[in-house]
Formats: C-alpha cells, structure tokens, sequence
C-alpha cells in the first residue's frame, strides 16, 4: 500500500470511528464549526495562550490555569502584558512548571514578528509543537502537529521510526496529503483521541479500528494471550 493511500485509509478510517472532534477547544467547548469559521482575536489568543500552557502537561489542568486567567480578566493580551511573571504565575498553577510558563507567555507577548513559522520558532520557550498547533489552530496554516501521540501510533503501524525526528514525521504529512487547515486539523486531533482510546502507552489491541493494518498489533495480541496462560 502506497503511503499516501495508507495515510487516507487511517484517517477515514477513525473519522468513521470516532467522528469529527471539534478541535481547538475553546471555553472548554469543543465544536464542529470550530474548523469551519474564521477565529475572533480573543479566540486566537486563547489558543496561542493555550498550546504553550499544554506543554509537559495533560489539557484538563490547561483548562484549570484557562479558567483562572478569565476569572482574572487576564485572558486578553492588554492585561496579560501589564502582569509581571509572579502574578502571571499565581494564575497558571495549575498548569505546571507555572514559572517557567509564565516566563515562556511573557516571551511570546513580546514577539511582535509575522505569523510565519521560522521566525516564531525564535520565540524562547516555544518549540516547534507548540508553532505549529498555533499556527494551524489559530490562525489555520497548513503546517501538520506532531506530538508523542503521532509518532507511537505511526512508527506501531510502520510508517516512521520510533525515533523519528519531528521534521521528518511532519514531512510525511506534508508531502502526502492535501495541504489543507481543515484536513491536518481533524487528523491531528483524531490521532489524540485514537492514542487516548487504543494507541496507549501499552497497547489496547483488542477492538482497535487500526488493527488491520497495524504491524505492532499481532505481536501485542500474541504477548497479552501468552500472559493470559502463564
């Protein structure tokens, strides 16, 4: 099978399963229109805001430090740049490393730069992750996330390495599907949802809509059955 058509049939394959998801959440909400419509100002920058407070941390303590910053009045740029770190901090707690984050915040409030992905990879603190969900969930660019999620379950199915590096998983993407916003934004948020649901750190193999054409899968199946007779 042609990776081309190996990417398609993984992608229909767990738009079938698990539906469209609504990605980026926004309010806490997740909406099917999100993709479809232009982003006000304010909802940008939640998201930027949002990609860089979800590094090393899971999206409902996102979500907590998100709350916070609106209770506060300080999810908006204006009121975000007149904090200093320590209050910023205070804040995001329950985000994690909230120092460092309040730090990575003030320095991407700083850039003042295009919208254009080597020159915001300079911002210190954001990695190209945390660019690239940026600038295709704010501002809808067609450059495709990669996350741990998309290299377990792509090097499980065999298409990368497990050590694949960032780039070369992203060019993957990049040089088999259609560069469309809308199509690298429901593939990236349905790979989360399969690793949330199959592709886990061990395995779920059992009932796993990948399975046919996932090479680690045999294998996993025979080692959970060889454990089940010991």
């Amino acid at each position: 099978m042609e990776k081309k058509e190996m990417l398609m049939e993984i992608y229909s394959t767990m738009l079938s399963e698990y539906g469209g998801q609504g990605w980026w959440p926004l309010r806490g909400e997740y909406s099917p229109a999100f993709k479809k419509r232009r982003k006000t100002p304010a909802e940008k920058f939640e998201i930027c805001v949002g990609a860089i407070l979800t590094q090393n941390t899971a999206w409902k303590n996102v979500e907590r430090a998100l709350s916070n910053l609106r209770e506060a009045g300080a999810l908006n740029r204006k009121r975000m740049e007149k904090m200093n770190g320590g209050e910023l901090a205070a804040l995001i707690t329950p985000a994690g490393y909230y120092n460092l984050k309040a730090r990575k915040l003030k320095e991407f409030l700083e850039y003042s730069g295009p919208i254009e992905r080597n020159s915001m990879l300079r911002i210190w603190g954001c990695g190209p992750e945390t660019i690239d969900s940026i600038l295709l969930y704010a501002y809808d660019k067609p450059v495709f996330v990669v996350d741990a999620y998309t290299k377990r379950i792509f090097s499980r199915v065999g298409l990368c390495s497990e050590k694949a590096e960032y780039g070369k998983l992203q060019e993957l993407f990049h040089r088999n599907l259609e560069k469309d916003p809308k199509i690298f934004n429901e593939y990236h948020a349905l790979l989360v949802e399969h690793a949330k649901r199959f592709c886990r750190k061990t395995p779920v193999c059992a009932g796993c809509p990948l399975g046919g054409i996932c090479k680690k899968a045999g294998n996993a199946i025979k080692k959970t059955i060889k454990t089940r007779r010991k």
